[in-house]
């Protein structure tokens, strides 16, 4: 596996409980490293994490403290922002990336169904599993600047001349620019309705390269192949972004379809002129978690068809069919150079987080591994 140690993440004891059986770090879908700080989210919060560098204990251990929290409804406009009792519907942020003074974000755009609990009767859960729900701030594809000097998230930030505003993309609480733009897409629109866990249309990745943005998906996976789409977006107003058509026929998105051995996509990042792409199970079972490379990957020149000789593995993280299905689900993927140096390693979170990760009850390990 090349995994070369672990990287351990403290949680605020007093931010870390989202609710009475869940914890901030028990779910970890997202990181992104900016500078001596790692960003984090969970997928059932409405909120981003920042976690600084500490100064090493002389054991070698790598540290992140120092949390602090940042609610998203005080940057962005929600299709669903919180109630006055502090009740709140999760955003389901998937994927986290850092450009150009901008942390970039997404939610999984996807519907949800409900899940059986043992403890029910029957006729409960069959009800449960014919319900599927649709909550709006999951379809949040945004940007917050970040603050140099504090590594704070703000509303606004002026730099290099210039003025940088939080937005996100035209949407309500049920879509957005991208749903709307997709509803007639011969690949992807019928699959707009059916819940992520049924291979229904799902985002689990994000990478930004210049004007570019990369969206990954878990699902659907179209006979064992995965896509990718690329978008481009422009400011409509300063707490707006729109699509620009960069497609065939001015479509606003560009497809990409991987041959990822029947994987779906859980996370991306950028090397160079590269994606990497952490690739998982599109539904709820065990399988390979796999790191692919996809050469030139972050600079196509068109919309792309890749087979698999062409996506070369970078790394496999798990035993496939010997991990539990519900455990340690690689979900967020990051270059990790603490010190600014050569990036030679790959930090990796998860969620379902096994028993094994846990440091007391608000410390979490995550995994580092060597890039070959």
């Amino acid at each position: 596996m090349n995994r070369t140690g672990t990287v351990l993440l403290e949680f605020d004891p007093d931010l870390n409980q989202l609710r009475k059986d869940k914890r901030l770090w028990d779910g970890l879908s997202a990181v992104a490293q900016v500078g001596d700080t790692l960003w984090v989210a969970n997928d059932e919060a409405l909120s981003l994490e920042r976690l600084s560098h500490q100064p090493g204990t002389g054991d070698g251990e790598i540290r992140y403290a120092d949390h602090r929290q940042f609610p998203l409804h005080d940057f962005l406009e929600l299709p669903a922002p919180p109630e006055a009792d502090g009740k709140i519907e999760e955003a389901d942020i998937e994927g986290l990336d850092y450009w150009d003074g901008y942390l970039w974000l997404v939610g999984s755009h996807s519907l949800k169904r409900d899940k059986p609990k043992e403890e029910s009767a029957i006729e409960k859960n069959t009800k449960r599993l014919a319900k599927a729900s649709r909550d709006g701030n999951r379809f949040l594809l945004a940007r917050v600047p970040l603050e140099e000097a504090t590594q704070s998230l703000e509303r606004t930030v002026e730099r290099d001349g210039r003025s940088r505003t939080a937005a996100r993309l035209r949407g309500d609480a049920h879509g957005n620019a991208l749903t709307e733009a997709l509803a007639t897409d011969a690949h992807l629109g019928p699959f707009l309705t059916i819940p992520g866990k049924d291979n229904g249309f799902d985002i689990e990745g994000l990478a930004v390269a210049g004007d570019r943005v990369f969206v990954g998906l878990r699902g659907p996976v179209l006979r064992g192949w995965a896509l990718i789409l690329e978008l481009a977006l422009e400011e409509q107003d300063a707490s707006t972004l729109t699509l620009k058509p960069i497609g065939p026929d001015g479509q606003p998105y560009r497809k990409h379809f991987l041959d990822l051995r029947g994987l779906g996509v859980r996370d991306l990042c950028v090397q160079g002129s590269d994606l990497l792409i952490l690739a998982g199970p599109t539904m709820a079972l065990a399988g390979p978690m796999t790191i692919f490379r996809w050469p030139g990957g972050a600079r196509p020149p068109q919309e792309s068809l890749i087979f698999d000789k062409a996506l070369p593995t970078v790394l496999e993280l798990s035993g496939g069919a010997d991990r539990q299905a519900d455990h340690d689900q690689a979900e967020g993927l990051t270059l990790f150079a603490p010190s600014g140096g050569e990036v030679r390693r790959v930090l990796v979170v998860y969620d379902s987080t096994a028993r094994s990760r846990q440091r007391g009850t608000s410390a979490v390990e995550a995994d580092l591994f060597a890039l070959p």
